[in-house]
């Protein structure tokens, strides 16, 4: 059997194997550093009392069972499920909506610019810049309030500031949501709108027979990340309440940080937060075989 050319050796293709495992490095250390390694820390943890300060010491599930009996761990669930149904409902409703009209009315790019503007800002200083707005003496729109009814609304009160919270974010994200949503519209074949009106369809009918159905799955997503990003809600809150008045705005995900590293109880900080993890991935599976995301009309 002769043996190859230099110019058939040449010509053989090159393994790749090494170059995408050195692109691939980077982003695995930092995957294996900042998400796994503290998330077998942290259900570790919750296993143990530990303050920092001492050794961790093995408790079991004390932690847990602690967290089933804490009222104010329950307070902080009922809290943060009222932002997240008021979030993702005013949220994804309104994104839709801009999404149509950008797909109906103009698809330039610089109105995109535009809406996604609000979404280039930090969380901190959005929620900075809605306190001052709000504020109850100060807040421009209080100023307009008294002029129009003489009083002044407390947007920050106990029975208000969770919507207030949650209306802040949905200003914040609904731009980056419209826009997701959007992209799901431009996938959509115009040939089925056509057979639509040949059909005798009108716009509303075509809305929810045929655009609703083919957005399925991208709705699917814009959901599950909406889901996820209102029950870790907690800038806002820090920045305007600090969860109170009382415990009116103490969200979950504000109630672990404050017993982590205001009370330094990092074992049962640990358990709320595996708990939280535990509860995400189950609504995330349901809704997405619920949803049935995997599939689509189009075929």
């Amino acid at each position: 059997m002769p043996l190859p050319t230099r110019a058939a050796l040449r010509r053989r293709p090159k393994d790749d194997r090494v170059l995408g495992l050195a692109f691939i490095l980077p982003a695995g250390i930092g995957l294996v550093a900042f998400y796994i390694w503290p998330l077998i820390r942290g259900v570790w943890l919750s296993f143990t009392e530990y303050n920092l300060l001492t050794p961790a010491t093995f408790t079991g599930v004390d932690n847990y069972k602690r967290m089933l009996n804490d009222s104010v761990f329950w307070n902080a669930v009922k809290v943060t499920l009222e932002y997240v149904i008021i979030n993702i409902g005013v949220q994804t409703t309104v994104a839709l909506l801009i999404a149509v009209l950008m797909q109906r009315l103009t698809r330039s790019t610089f109105m995109r610019a535009i809406v996604l503007t609000p979404y280039l800002v930090s969380n901190v200083v959005v929620a900075m810049l809605w306190l001052w707005i709000l504020d109850n003496t100060l807040g421009i729109s209080n100023e307009i309030i008294r002029a129009l009814t003489g009083e002044s609304v407390n947007f920050f009160s106990s029975a208000l500031a969770i919507p207030t919270i949650a209306l802040i974010n949905v200003w914040r994200h609904m731009g980056y949501t419209a826009l997701l949503i959007f992209a799901g519209l431009q996938a959509i074949p115009s040939t089925v709108y056509e057979a639509g009106k040949v059909d005798g369809a009108s716009q509303w009918t075509m809305f929810w027979r045929i655009t609703m159905p083919l957005l399925r799955p991208i709705l699917t997503l814009v959901l599950i990340m909406t889901i996820i990003g209102s029950f870790q809600v907690f800038d806002t809150v820090s920045v305007t309440t600090q969860g109170g008045p009382v415990n009116a705005t103490r969200v979950l995900q504000y109630y672990i940080y404050d017993m982590a590293f205001s009370r330094f109880q990092f074992g049962y900080a640990s358990a709320m937060a595996v708990g939280l993890l535990i509860v995400l991935a189950t609504i995330t599976v349901v809704q997405y075989r619920m949803t049935r995301a995997g599939e689509t009309d189009l075929d």
